[in-house]
Formats: structure tokens, sequence, C-alpha cells
């Protein structure tokens, strides 16, 4: 896992970038919040698609709901970036929408997109 911090409009974020699965259940997402937190000081986030286990983006698991509450209750804003194309489950392209019309979860093909998005706060 490498993480690097930039500043952006006096919006601190840290970018995470893994080819090894990071958050893979509740605990681990904590874990990783924490680890991010304490190596950074920032509660503004983006992680690729790949270090996160591919179950989340299967709605039906309650995966994504558990770990992105932990996001919001510990006011932890996540960009993930990646191609989301593939999935064709209509209720996880919703969630997506939903997400990225809200201002703590973000979905995005890029990290210059996430770091738009996260520096709206």
């Amino acid at each position: 896992m490498n993480i690097k911090k930039i500043t952006n409009n006096n919006t601190e974020i840290a970018i995470v970038k893994s080819d090894a699965v990071c958050i893979s259940d509740v605990q681990s997402a904590l874990d990783f919040m924490m680890s991010v937190n304490y190596e950074t000081g920032s509660r503004s986030i983006i992680i690729n698609k790949e270090a996160i286990v591919e179950d989340f983006f299967i709605l039906r698991t309650r995966l994504a709901g558990e770990i992105l509450q932990k996001f919001v209750t510990y006011q932890f804003r996540l960009a993930i970036v990646g191609d989301f194309s593939g999935y064709t489950s209509k209720p996880l392209k919703d969630f997506i929408y939903e997400s990225n019309h809200g201002k703590d979860i973000f979905f995005v093909s890029s990290e210059e997109e996430a770091i738009k998005k996260l520096d709206k706060a």
C-alpha cells in the first residue's frame, strides 16, 4: 500500500494505491481509515477500486452499506477510483449515482475527478 498526501485548496487528501486488497470487511475498513488518518492526518481518502474486495460491489452482500456507513459515521470522505462500467447491476448503478450526488462517498474514473469531488467540502 502506497499513501501520498496532497493539499488542494486547503483540503488535505490521502491518495492510497494498492495492488492488494486493503478493505475486505468492516473491521479492515476501520483499520484502513485509522491507519491513513494516523499517517497523513487526512479524513479525505482516494483509493483505487482494486484495493477493495469484489464482494463490496455486490450489493446483496450488504458489505458496501456497512463499510460506507463507517466512513460517514467517523466523518471520513472517500473517493473510489476505477472503471465501474463492467458492472451491470441496476441497483449498483443506482447506488453509485446516488453516492456521487452526495457529499461523502464518490465513485469516479480518475484521480483528478476524485480530487475535485473531495475538494468541494
